[in-house]
């Protein structure tokens, strides 16, 4: 965005709306540094939401705006160049009020909690509502914005055989090539009440067909370009796809115009707006993989682009600083004006004011209505919500879990925290329910927020099955056979975090499991037993599925559940595990349940990944298809709307505070156990098995030898 832009996407969380970051992309919570020089293509990634609304995204409000936008007389004619500027000027205005309003709240807050004043109490609650308004206009704007971005550079359908032959109509025979022999539609009702207003929706096409339907000038407005990144794999591989950009960038870039008018300069710059998205949004899993691809890239960059178009330096300057953040800056954010700390301080208080604004009353409400309108619940209290201040404060987690060496990281802990494995479960005991139920998010989420939508495609062909157990971790990920079920290109590169993520939470359950059956009193288990399960309720009404399920499955663990400690344990906490079961039915029973309605845009959200992949290999079940050889894009779509909630949900991040020492306790105890057998370890304790008492079975010696006595009498 501009300098006088406002970081904030439509259908995105408060979180993520920093307005100090002006001249930031902001890509599934990355942000990435580019040149103001060029306006036309700043933050070109669509983003998850036009993936998974598609024409939706937009709506007939944004429409009618759009076409009020630089008209000063009503007979005057649109001018796009008057509808940017008008547009970038209210932008400005509706951002600096948004940004005074919330620096006016925090230090109403402040003022609150030390005063306490009933002035101030009641000042708040208007504010608040001011603040939802203006935090509505910003992004509204910023909807339109992005509509008018997306509108640009488009040709018709007329043109896309054009497309396909390098952008060369004078020279080149298209009519052997012509539309319906690369895609397939399928008319609405609409299109046939109103010829003029029809609309056509794709249903299929051949690979260059598809290709070059992200040339069509409403790709981005439906949401195809989105889709066509996540999903492009089952039919091309990507060294084909940068082919083919490239080769249009080639044939049209000496001979494109000043005039956006003409087809040569819509096909050029539609070209560099689709590789800036591709490189925005898929880098990590398509570049970072394959060093000859982005090798490719760049030569052609440096050699072709840059010495005809100032674009090219752009391009390089954003691959460069997106292989920074991959190699371990994505912590890191840039800010072009030099304004890092008061851009940090920004988003602090940004996040704050979103946590405030959705106060814990309502937020666990709306949490204990869904989940009992869904199941019918009865759900037991005694939940204390997580203390304020834990919700106020940024993170930074520096590693991943499990890991098997913490030497730098546990130097500067005491012994009971350095020396895990001689603590044992006590520690576990000792802290509470909410602090390792926040711990445990965060250290979940530093590993959800790593993997991309692209990862839970084509899973089969890691070995990834519908088991509770979905890897063995006895399989190491080379050992892997991609022949059998890989439904990607066999020349495609698959990233495979996929099973770092699975093996992960695999970890977790074992780790539960063992923590149970090393416990050498019955007291201590039924101790254990309550604190996993009210951690679990804890970590789902919080919206983190993922840790739920994998305490879940640690606890359905054939060993553990006949543990005698069941038998005694209150009535109250069992009931729980039949509520953890209830929100794996609801979670397996549709694969957008958790995009329903409009909580996961307010409420931090962590999906189970098992769960996910196996929706997205149901979707994926079927040919890909049609008797002509086109492949079916409507079976594409679908799975691209499953695998967009992954970015939606990185786009809003738990805040809660960091415990540094209890982290890395957890993280030990999860690795000590990872790879551990739970019957041997099971076998060890006497805990574990059903004993009659010794006076009860001397009591029954006695009682039948009296019998017997009584027969001699």
């Amino acid at each position: 965005l501009q300098s006088n832009g406002c970081c904030i996407r439509p259908g995105f969380a408060e979180e993520n709306t920093e307005p100090e970051e002006e001249t930031m992309i902001k890509i599934a919570g990355n942000s990435y540094l580019v040149s103001p020089s060029l306006p036309d293509f700043h933050g070109c990634s669509p983003g998850w939401s036009s993936a998974f609304y598609g024409a939706e995204c937009f709506n007939s409000e944004v429409h009618s705006y759009m076409k009020n936008l630089g008209k000063q007389k009503s007979s005057e004619s649109q001018n796009i160049d008057a509808k940017k500027v008008e547009l970038e000027q209210l932008l400005m205005m509706e951002t600096k009020n948004y940004r005074k309003t919330i620096k006016f709240y925090q230090k109403l807050l402040q003022k609150e909690r030390r005063s306490k004043g009933p002035e101030t109490k009641s000042m708040l609650p208007k504010l608040r509502g001011q603040l939802e308004e203006m935090k509505s206009k910003v992004q509204f704007l910023e909807l339109v914005k992005k509509y008018m971005q997306a509108k640009q550079w488009g040709v018709e359908s007329s043109v896309l055989p054009t497309v396909i032959h390098n952008g060369r109509p004078d020279t080149v025979d298209v009519a052997s090539m012509d539309e319906p022999s690369l895609l397939l539609y399928y008319n609405t009702e609409k299109h046939q009440c109103s010829n003029q207003n029809g609309i056509r929706v794709l249903q299929a096409g051949t690979p260059l067909g598809l290709m070059a339907y992200l040339y069509s000038r409403n790709a981005f407005l439906e949401g195809y370009v989105q889709q066509f990144l996540y999903t492009f794999r089952y039919f091309c591989t990507q060294e084909e796809f940068l082919q083919f950009l490239l080769d249009r960038i080639s044939s049209t870039l000496s001979s494109a115009s000043l005039d956006p008018s003409t087809s040569l300069t819509k096909i050029c710059n539609r070209s560099f707006y689709i590789l800036q998205a591709w490189i925005e949004d898929c880098y990590s899993v398509d570049f970072a993989t394959n060093s000859d691809l982005l090798y490719t890239l760049k030569e052609f960059i440096s050699s072709k682009v840059a010495p005809l178009n100032g674009y090219g330096e752009r391009l390089l300057l954003l691959l460069e600083d997106v292989s920074a953040r991959k190699s371990g800056s994505a912590h890191q954010y840039s800010s072009m004006d030099g304004c890092e700390e008061e851009g940090e301080e920004d988003r602090k208080t940004l996040h704050s004011l979103c946590k405030k604004l959705s106060e814990d009353v309502s937020r666990k409400a709306s949490l204990h209505i869904f989940f009992l309108q869904n199941f019918n619940w009865k759900l037991c209290k005694g939940m204390e919500p997580i203390a304020q201040h834990q919700r106020e404060r940024l993170y930074t987690i520096s590693s991943v879990l499990p890991k098997p060496c913490y030497n730098s990281f546990t130097e500067e802990f005491p012994v009971s925290f350095a020396k895990a494995d001689e603590v044992g479960p006590y520690l576990l005991i000792e802290y509470s329910v909410q602090q390792l139920c926040c711990q445990l998010t965060l250290l979940q989420q530093e590993v959800f927020h790593k993997c991309h939508p692209v990862h839970f495609l084509n899973s089969r062909a890691l070995g990834v099955k519908d088991k509770c157990v979905a890897v063995q971790k006895a399989v190491s990920t080379e050992a892997v056979s991609l022949k059998v079920c890989n439904l990607f290109l066999s020349k495609c590169i698959q990233d495979q975090y996929l099973l770092q993520l699975l093996r992960n939470a695999d970890s977790i359950s074992t780790w539960v499991a063992a923590e149970i059956v090393t416990c050498h009193t019955s007291k201590l288990q039924v101790s254990l037993l309550s604190k996993f399960l009210l951690i679990a309720k804890c970590c789902y009404e919080q919206r983190n599925f993922a840790t739920a399920m994998q305490i879940l499955a640690g606890l359905e663990n054939l060993i553990v559940r006949q543990l005698p400690a069941w038998k005694i344990l209150p009535a109250k906490v069992a009931e729980i595990m039949e509520e953890l079961k209830a929100v794996e039915v609801f979670l397996k029973s549709d694969s957008l349940c958790l995009m329903e309605g409009e909580r996961f845009k307010t409420l931090p959200t962590i999906p189970s990944a098992h769960v996910l992949a196996m929706h997205v290999q149901q979707l994926e079940t079927g040919g890909f298809t049609m008797t002509n050889g086109a492949h079916k894009w409507t079976k594409l779509r679908n799975i691209a709307k499953v695998v967009s909630q992954v970015h939606a949900f990185q786009e809003n991040p738990y805040t809660y505070t960091p415990d540094f020492k209890l982290q890395s306790y957890l993280r030990q105890r999860i690795t000590h156990f990872k790879d551990a057998d739970i019957s041997a370890l099971a076998a060890d304790n006497c805990a574990n098995f059903h004993q009659i008492p010794a006076e009860k079975h001397s009591r029954k010696i006695q009682d039948a030898l009296r019998r017997m006595k009584a027969t001699f009498q």
